[in-house]
């Protein structure tokens, strides 16, 4: 028998053994393995002492690694990479990424570890989750977003066990962890108004995000990239901007939701992008789906043009919210306008008291 199999049966078998002889001497050989740089033999070792240590026999419950179930939502990824649009220097990036986990073999066996931290910044609803649900597809991994109502406790250090619990429940297959708004927990630990405990949370997360092996993909998303701490930063091998579409690919969003409407739109996809504006590409697959709506409650009655026209007029009367990032030539412009506009009688009463 080859070194290597023995050394896997080994490992094995160890499901009725001494649990901690067999990790102490299993570690020793993957850190042997590793010297030598033997990294495929090293990293099945670890593999599979992890699903030994993590499976335990049925009338030996792992509390740990159900505690960490219960931090996270395990979904089956269905959203595809070719369904996106995203800016071109995100895509070619994305899919080496990708590419780089579907071989991560040839890059282990080069002493090398394929790139598994990804951090998206910008602006909401234009693609940083569905980037994290196409790279577990494109990987057939699970899915798991972290539950942060049931991971940040009240008591002292409770966050940082339910954290541990979190990761150990993660390193037991691969997969891609998926932290939504991670800016509420990776806060910048400079900031004067957080407490103590805040600070030590982000301490303990960093440090578990090192620990985390090569094959579970681990993606933070934020919109509030100036929050995070900025240690997180350099945690992450690749930090991709994720801004509001630019008006070619808002229209080519937009053609692809005409192909699904069973009548003419009655306008170019073009023609509705200037229309509607600066917007992500969440809030034109609302607007679509609103005009979709009202074309099935009326029975066929109205033309989906006609309602889309009618939309299109309710749109310009909407509530609008100050977009956190706007296009640079979008937010150029904005500055010059503002500029030109006159000084309003509040204003000048401001400066008049103060200069009293």
């Amino acid at each position: 028998m080859a070194r290597s199999d023995l050394l896997l049966s080994i490992v094995r078998a160890g499901a009725t053994g001494d649990r901690a002889a067999l990790r102490s001497s299993v570690e020793a050989a993957v850190a042997e393995e590793r010297s030598k740089n033997h990294h495929v033999l090293a990293d099945r070792l670890q593999r599979a002492l992890s699903a030994v240590t993590i499976t335990p026999p049925a009338n030996v419950a792992s509390a740990n690694s159900q505690s960490g179930k219960d931090s996270i939502i395990e979904t089956v990824p269905r959203r595809r990479l070719e369904e996106l649009i995203l800016p071109l220097p995100v895509s070619q990036q994305v899919k080496q990424l990708i590419e780089e986990q579907h071989r991560a073999d040839l890059l282990r066996a080069h002493g090398m570890q394929p790139r598994h931290r990804l951090l998206l910044s910008g602006p909401p609803g234009n693609g940083k989750t569905s980037i994290a649900e196409a790279v577990a597809e494109a990987l057939a991994v699970p899915f798991f977003t972290v539950r942060y109502d049931a991971l940040v406790g009240s008591f002292l250090g409770e966050t940082n066990t339910r954290l541990a619990r979190l990761f150990d429940y993660a390193r037991t297959v691969p997969c891609v962890l998926f932290f939504d708004e991670f800016d509420s927990i990776g806060k910048e630990r400079g900031d004067s108004h957080e407490t103590g405990e805040i600070k030590r949370v982000v301490s303990f997360l960093l440090m578990q995000i090192d620990r985390l092996p090569s094959y579970v993909v681990t993606v933070a998303a934020t919109n509030h990239a100036e929050l995070l701490d900025r240690a997180v930063w350099r945690r992450f091998e690749l930090r991709l901007a994720m801004p509001l579409p630019s008006h070619d690919a808002l229209a080519a969003f937009l053609d692809r939701q005409f192909e699904t409407w069973p009548e003419s739109a009655g306008l170019s996809a073009n023609t509705l992008a200037s229309k509607l504006g600066v917007i992500s590409f969440a809030e034109a697959l609302d607007f679509c789906q609103t005009v979709r709506r009202r074309h099935i409650l009326s029975l066929a009655n109205r033309e989906l043009k006609d309602i889309l026209r009618e939309q299109v007029e309710l749109w310009t009367s909407r509530v609008i919210a100050t977009p956190d990032a706007l296009r640079p030539s979008e937010a150029a412009s904005a500055s010059k306008q503002s500029k030109r506009r006159p000084k309003t009688a509040i204003g000048r009463r401001r400066r008049t008291s103060k200069t009293l």
